[in-house]
């Protein structure tokens, strides 16, 4: 996870644990044979991929990277963890893996990020990645417009870009350092009934309603949750028995470097 300003919340990000989980199992199957070294979960949460990539890669020294101490205090299933902001994380030694799953979305400047953490591999390494594209759905565009049109003042999108570009974006920044694979995919999320919130605002409410709800007070945060439920309610119309579906967007990579 990134650092912010407030810590993340352990118990509310674990909550949709098996949907966040699969698209990191999914991206793991592509992760090809691995030279000598550490593999590294840059990122890692509350280890939510531990136990996954400890299968895969049998054998080898697992060490979980994370700006956030609560989400690091629950983390469990590495041979070590270190507290580190992700974007100037070095290794004590070249990793045979950097995988990262939801994490990189949060730092900008993908260009120059991206071949930076190849140049941390050992050779032959492979740096694995997933991250969100789903700025472009209402679950995240109602949140721009909502704060915007809320609170001018404190949220201006006039010039905002999404952090993860499309997928060929990244050919040209990946391509000269290795071997590419590069493809998205779209889940289509069911999300079971949440007492007194829309279900998709129960699952973004620990992560990208995040830094909306940090710049707002206590009477501020429960206004505009009100509003973006019932943007919501438009957008993703509820199911008989009060869950929703919600497509959820997904870009994955993997460069294996050369030498």
């Amino acid at each position: 996870m990134s650092g912010n300003a407030q810590d993340w919340t352990p118990g509310a990000y674990a909550r949709f644990r098996g949907l966040r989980l699969r698209p990191a199992l999914d991206l793991l199957a592509q992760v090809p044979e691995l030279p000598p070294g550490d593999v590294v979960d840059l990122g890692c949460g509350d280890g939510a991929v531990a136990e996954a990539l400890r299968s895969r890669c049998a054998g080898r020294r697992v060490v979980g990277v994370d700006a956030s101490p609560a989400m690091l205090r629950v983390a469990a299933g590495y041979d070590a963890t270190q507290l580190a902001d992700i974007a100037e994380w070095q290794p004590e030694t070249r990793p045979a893996l950097i995988f990262s799953n939801a994490a990189l979305q949060w730092l900008g400047d993908h260009d120059r990020l991206f071949p930076r953490l190849a140049g941390l591999l050992a050779p032959g390494g492979s740096l694995a990645v997933q991250m969100p594209r789903q700025y472009a759905a209402p679950s995240h565009s109602a949140l721009r417009a909502l704060a915007a049109g809320m609170f001018p003042e404190r949220f201006d999108f006039t010039e905002w870009k999404p952090a993860v570009l499309p997928a060929a974006d990244y050919w040209p920044i990946l391509a000269p350092l290795g071997q590419v694979s590069l493809w998205e995919s779209e889940y289509l999320q069911w999300l079971e009934p949440a007492e007194g919130a829309h279900p998709v605002r129960r699952f973004t409410e620990s992560t990208a309603m995040r830094p909306y709800l940090e710049k707002l007070s206590a009477a501020e945060a429960e206004s505009f949750t009100a509003a973006y439920d019932a943007a919501l309610e438009a957008t993703y119309p509820r199911q008989p028995d009060g869950s929703a579906l919600m497509p959820f967007r997904r870009l994955f990579l993997v460069l294996t470097v050369t030498g």
